[in-house]
């Protein structure tokens, strides 16, 4: 997460990942403007360019050659990204509601999500077209498409409707591929038929005589049907080249609104260049009453394509001078009150208890926030006192836990989950009911708003946690510092004869190790200020971060484990010889076995690891016969630390494979048994590993 030097002023929200909005990201990330913050809220990762979409259904591009990767994108612009769907705006109170988040404040939006067909009011279109858009989602229904026309026996007919380029291109691609996947298969591939069905005369009636007579002719040679069918009418002309162009003119105009000033008109331009694809590396270009075609046309086009891809992915070094320029006052449009706060955000900020957030804001951000109520619970929230009175109830024991860390994502909601999450996983290891928490929270100073706004969704992403618990947020402390971070002291509760508590020390010869997460979190997230990861892999780890530990401990208690911890800080080794110590055992570690993370075996292999790495590597010395395996690719992994963890734990081997399944129904889908547990030998080393 990235850390600004000076307070955030003004929030410039960006909704959807078109094409005119990575230009924005790409700019802002170039020079950023001091005070201001960039959010993205999108549903994907990954952005397709569609000029390069034909070239994949073809066959001649992978799936990440023709996509922008958001993740990496807003992390090297510094902006925060949301996945999450927009579905309304709140233009009184300026924010935007979100389908599974808290609605997000913003001082200027941008909208920039294309089309959505609404292809529930045709009549069987449901059933049996393939709406191209809204683009991004589009792949795995083309992907569902293949399949379908693989798996069908006999004649398959595919009629596209659209007879401009992006139609004409999509049809012969569609077709290229197809007739090659049949082949491929010992399949005629004539058993395809394709239609076009287009509302104009010619196909193309953008462009010149000529190229719609190349086009024409094409079409006519590989036996695709043209159909005249007019549904709708529009004057406007549509090419993916105005909303390419329009991310230089949107962010000078963003940055013009922020400081108060006059927005400048655009003027998109009358002609432009536009490479048609014919689906077999052979393209047309067309430009007024030029044309002209070739293969060569196509290769031009794959390097103009890929030189524009990678200005999202080959990220040049920020301009020094917008770092330097972070420490001075912005020049942003500010009421006088936020300019005071302003002064005083970036002056020097008093110590002791007047490090302290005001009350009026705190008092504001969490007033929205609804805490579930408990019966044991005497003194809370509801009626706040200088400490919380929480009653024990007869014939149980109190768990004591607490767990603090700064942020590690740019998304408040997300982090609030994981550092809720993180916190109650010691109780539940324990097999504990987690029963109460306090927070303890630091937010950078700023604006009064800004404060509220962050305060807000960070709160609500824990306390949904904290309520799917059954654990009440009885009080907590906020203060100010550099960095954004939270922790929670947690009370749980077990039967104070301890009837079903797991311990580190309950390990027994024959016991099957399990683990119920993939690993890899530590060398992720270092890999990610550094723009080395994949945003699909940053976002399968967060849904694993955020997946409770509470069900998964009740499923291995009712296996009969004894022995059970949450990974996190010390890696799977750390933690490994925590539990083989006390209980006095010995334990085989299979690497091959592991779940990891996407991504995970690529960072580590590539030499990135999480600043802790060092210290965790420090217990090699617990393996037994580590030189057999130092070079094994995965061996780094088992000293990765993690956050928010699965469950290391062991059951009865014959209960193995059982507890296995069950657990994996329960949504713990990567769970795997990873070793089991020997008699302790006469070694010093309790750990051996094998591969």
């Amino acid at each position: 997460m990235q850390t600004p030097d000076q307070p955030i002023l003004r929030d410039i929200v960006l909704v959807g990942g078109g094409h005119s909005h990575v230009g924005v990201l790409r700019m802002f990330g170039m020079k950023p403007w001091p005070g201001v913050r960039l959010t993205l809220i999108c549903t994907d990762i990954h952005t397709p360019y569609s000029g390069m979409l034909p070239g994949y259904i073809a066959g001649h591009y992978s799936y990440d050659d023709v996509h922008i990767d958001l993740g990496r994108l807003c992390a090297f612009a510094g902006a925060r990204l949301f996945k999450d769907e927009v579905v309304g705006i709140d233009r009184a109170n300026q924010k935007v509601i979100c389908k599974n988040r808290p609605p997000v404040a913003y001082d200027a939006l941008s909208i920039n999500i294309g089309s959505t067909p609404q292809v529930q009011l045709v009549p069987g279109a449901m059933e049996n077209a393939v709406p191209v858009k809204p683009i991004a989602k589009f792949n795995q229904r083309w992907l569902n498409l293949l399949e379908r026309v693989k798996t069908h026996a006999g004649k398959t007919t595919i009629a596209v409707v659209g007879g401009g380029a992006g139609g004409v291109e999509l049809a012969l691609a569609m077709q290229f591929r197809l007739r090659n996947e049949l082949s491929a298969m010992g399949r005629n591939p004539d058993e395809l038929e394709f239609h076009l069905f287009t509302a104009d005369a010619d196909v193309l009636p953008t462009h010149n005589a000529g190229v719609r007579a190349r086009f024409e002719k094409v079409l006519n040679e590989r036996g695709v049907v043209l159909h005249i069918a007019n549904l709708t009418s529009t004057p406007l002309e549509k090419a993916g080249v105005f909303a390419v162009r329009m991310g230089k003119p949107l962010t000078k105009n963003l940055h013009l609104f922020v400081q108060g000033a006059d927005l400048l008109e655009y003027r998109p331009q009358k002609t432009w260049l536009a490479l048609i694809s014919t689906g077999d590396k052979y393209a047309v270009a067309s430009k007024g009453s030029l044309g002209f075609a070739g293969a060569w046309v196509w290769q031009w086009k794959d390097w103009i394509d890929r030189r524009f891809m990678a200005k999202f992915s080959e990220f040049p070094d920020m301009d020094p001078s917008a770092k330097a320029a972070g420490s001075n006052t912005p020049n942003l449009a500010l009421t006088q009150e936020e300019s005071l706060q302003a002064i005083s955000a970036i002056a020097m900020r008093c110590g002791g208890c007047g490090a302290k957030v005001g009350s009026t804001v705190l008092s504001r951000a969490l007033g929205n926030l609804k805490p579930i109520d408990r019966d044991d619970v005497l003194v809370g929230l509801h009626a706040p006192d200088d400490a919380a009175i929480v009653k024990v109830p007869p014939g149980k024991a109190m768990v004591h836990t607490v767990d603090f860390f700064r942020a590690f994502v740019d998304d408040p909601y997300i982090f609030g989950k994981v550092a809720a999450n993180h916190a109650l996983g010691d109780v539940f290891a324990m097999g504990g009911e987690a029963q109460s928490a306090t927070a303890v929270v630091t937010v950078p100073p700023g604006l009064e708003s800004k404060v509220e706004e962050l305060l807000f969704q960070m709160m609500s992403g824990a306390v949904e946690v904290l309520n799917d618990a059954g654990c009440a947020l009885v009080g907590g402390h906020t203060g100010e510092g550099r960095e954004l971070a939270l922790g929670f002291a947690i009370n749980g509760l077990v039967d104070e004869n301890l009837d079903g508590v797991m311990i580190k020390g309950g390990m027994r010869p024959g016991d099957a190790i399990l683990l119920t997460k993939p690993i890899g979190t530590g060398t992720l997230f270092a890999a990610l200020p550094q723009l080395k990861t994949k945003g699909r892999w940053i976002d399968a780890a967060l849904d694993s971060m955020v997946k409770s530990n509470r069900l998964g401990a009740q499923c291995l208690r009712e296996y009969g484990s004894k022995a059970c911890t949450d990974l996190t800080g010390f890696g799977l080794l750390g933690h490994l010889v925590e539990m083989t110590r006390p209980s006095e055992v010995d334990a085989e570690l299979d690497l091959s076995a592991l779940p990891l993370l996407d991504g995970a075996l690529e960072m580590v292999s590539a030499g990135i690891v999480s600043s802790l790495q060092p210290a965790n590597v420090r217990l090699r010395r617990a393996i037994r016969n580590q030189a057999d395996y130092v070079n094994d690719p995965r061996y780094p992994l088992i000293f990765d630390p993690q956050t928010a963890g699965g469950l290391l734990a062991t059951v009865p081997g014959d209960k193995a494979e059982a507890c296995v399944a069950a657990l994996k129904k329960l949504g713990y889908v990567h769970t795997a048994i990873i070793g089991r547990i020997l008699p302790q030998g006469d070694a010093i080393e309790p750990i051996v590993l094998k591969g």
